[in-house]
């Protein structure tokens, strides 16, 4: 019968005994401690929001003039540098109005300097009519002379034959030679006339030659101003990068059309391809207005990205937006990279954590994800701070080296490895040691 009752107790014993911690233990509830984002950590120690990697320098390539792709050099992942070609349209038009100007520049050139010439012949009759006409009048004085003296040798002739001194045929000589004198002083006062009228003529064919060279002087400026019109048209049928970068974005195909002002309906093309300055990335975040005075331009940021949370980078605040978002109550908020690397690129997601400014950025380092516990887990035993880790129904205290505190979370510098189950809100009573019974469901 002994035997028969041992045995029925011993059968029920594991009931008994957790029936009897139920009433005698008390009863806590356990989170497991585990390693987090390290983004979660660094809210700990300053303000955090969400964002995305931007480039402040992106340009959509297009051509200045509609027209059909012919020759398209880049793809996705193409690097250029700043004048290189990106893309070419159809141009043979183009071409034939730039040859067909270079053309009538030549000719109006070619104008011009028949013009200059003439000019230069019309300067040198002019020299010429004027040597002439100095010539005519060198031939009136000496005329003049002449008639002056045969004037004089008809006088003396005439007294002396009154005097009856010379005979009646010297007389007849002198008014012959007076005679003679009028006549060549008459001629050489026409022929000075006609001097002086081809002068005037010369003159006036400078002139004409003068106005000549300027029409066809300004001839040449309308023909220069027309190639270089059509060599500028030209230009426009080249697509090229107006600044270093990479092409993220290939936006049309050789054969397609594209067009600067595309409009709805239309099915031309706006862009030829999307070109990003990588040296130009920073950070675009959102920041909720409640937290706006927490953050000042300047001040250091550590941006986690989602793809390599390990590896925070440090930046700074370099701009904050002068207006708000109305529909999500949120600011603009800009961050610039200290360094930049090849992990990042346009529109990956990050995680900002903004730190005051006389904080200081925090250093860049891999590493191990940081540990978070709970505030309300932490106990004060013997004046040391830490928590009490369950281990197999038994409440363990464990002394903590404890970090940042903020949002009802608590950095753990040492202490623990991650994995540990640590008691919330442990009860006044509870002691290093004591066993304990863990609600259910934690």
């Amino acid at each position: 019968m002994i035997a028969v009752l041992v045995g029925v107790a011993w059968l029920f014993r594991a009931p008994v005994m957790r029936a009897l911690d139920k009433v005698r233990l008390p009863e806590v509830r356990a989170v497991r401690v585990e390693r987090s984002h390290p983004a979660a950590a660094g809210a700990v120690a300053g303000l955090a929001a969400n964002g995305y990697v931007v480039a402040s320098r992106r340009a959509a390539l297009s051509a200045d003039t509609p027209g059909r792709i012919v020759e398209l050099l880049v793809t996705e992942g193409t690097r250029v540098k700043e004048g290189d070609l990106v893309a070419r349209l159809f141009d043979e038009e183009f071409a034939a109005a730039l040859k067909r100007a270079e053309a009538d520049l030549t000719q109006a050139q070619a104008s011009l300097a028949r013009a200059a010439a003439a000019r230069g012949a019309a300067r040198a009759e002019e020299a010429r009519a004027k040597e002439s006409a100095a010539a005519a009048a060198a031939v009136v004085s000496s005329a003049k002379a002449d008639l002056l003296l045969a004037e004089r040798e008809q006088a003396r002739a005439l007294e002396l034959s009154t005097r009856g001194i010379n005979t009646q045929r010297e007389l007849d000589q002198a008014e012959a030679a007076l005679a003679r004198g009028q006549a060549g002083v008459q001629q050489a006062s026409a022929l000075e006339r006609a001097a002086l009228g081809a002068v005037e003529s010369a003159r006036a064919q400078f002139d004409v030659a003068l106005a000549d060279l300027e029409v066809a002087r300004a001839r040449v400026e309308v023909a220069r101003a027309v190639r270089e019109q059509a060599a500028a048209t030209l230009r426009k049928t080249e697509v090229r990068a107006p600044f270093s970068g990479v092409v993220v974005l290939k936006d049309a195909e050789v054969g397609e059309v594209v067009s600067p002002n595309v409009v709805g309906g239309s099915t031309a093309r706006g862009s030829v391809a999307t070109l990003v300055d990588f040296t130009s990335l920073e950070v675009q975040a959102d920041l909720p207005e409640t937290s706006l005075r927490g953050v000042e331009v300047g001040a250091p940021a550590q941006v986690f990205l989602d793809a390599y949370p390990g590896r925070p980078y440090t930046g700074k605040v370099s701009r904050i937006w002068p207006t708000a978002n109305r529909q999500k109550a949120t600011v603009e908020v800009r961050i610039s990279f200290e360094r930049l690397d090849e992990r990042l690129r346009p529109e990956m997601g990050v995680r900002v954590v903004f730190a005051e400014a006389k904080q200081g950025a925090p250093a860049e380092a891999e590493g191990p994800a940081p540990l978070l516990v709970p505030s309300d887990a932490l106990v004060k035993v013997d004046g040391r701070e830490g928590v009490f880790v369950l281990e197999r129904g038994v409440a363990i205290f464990v002394a903590l080296g404890l970090g940042e505190r903020r949002g009802g979370q608590v950095i753990v510098r040492e202490g623990l490895s991650g994995g540990e189950r640590v008691v919330l809100s442990p009860p006044n009573e509870l002691g290093d040691g004591d066993r304990v019974r863990e609600e259910e469901g934690s």
